[in-house]
């Protein structure tokens, strides 16, 4: 599954995460953050230059596709978050679910031997019983006509996801007041750019 699928889920995870309406530039920060969680499974792909076969649990869609390594993941991220000062549990669970999210939107996928799930405990690579998206080739080809294809079909399937993940959220509670009566004070219309 090329990479537009998981930037549509990495920002439905930014999205649930995110409470309140941040600033423009925190958002797209934000927004990259999740993006690259949400593909980070696909770091695997470093295994055909080491030599590693696709089939292998170290193989594309092997091990970091599974629900245990989105958990580890979780583990790290509640760790990082500490650190950071930000919600421990909501930011472990959330990117635990966005990493887990991409090895199930890969095994919606026509092609390719499958996502290793259930990694460590068993080797098997699963499909879902219905796998609407079109498997992308891999490196080079990626940028082809039937990887270009492959991208629009996912920007339709995943368009209700891109919009949950970007649609702006409306101030509310005590800033959409102050907001308010900010506007009441100054009769002036806004600034124009």
């Amino acid at each position: 599954m090329p990479s537009i699928g998981h930037v549509a889920l990495g920002l439905c995870g930014r999205r649930f995460y995110e409470r309140a309406v941040t600033p423009r530039w925190v958002a797209l920060s934000s927004a990259i953050v999740w993006s690259g969680v949400a593909l980070l499974p696909d770091a695997d792909v470093i295994a055909f230059s080491l030599g590693i076969p696709y089939g292998a649990p170290w193989g594309h869609r092997g091990a970091t596709h599974s629900l245990c390594f989105a958990a580890v993941f979780g583990l790290v991220a509640a760790l990082v978050a500490r650190w950071a000062r930000l919600p421990v549990l909501r930011t472990a669970l959330v990117a635990a679910a966005v990493v887990a999210s991409h090895g199930i939107a890969d095994a919606f996928t026509d092609g390719g031997l499958g996502s290793a799930l259930l990694w460590p405990f068993s080797n098997a690579r699963f499909f879902a019983p219905w796998t609407p998206i079109p498997v992308a080739p891999i490196g080079r080809r990626f940028v082809s006509p039937p990887g270009l294809r492959v991208m629009a079909v996912e920007a339709v399937i995943f368009a209700p996801f891109f919009l949950y993940g970007l649609w702006p959220r409306r101030i509310s509670g005590p800033r959409a007041a102050r907001s308010a009566s900010r506007s009441a004070r100054d009769p002036r219309p806004p600034a124009r750019p």
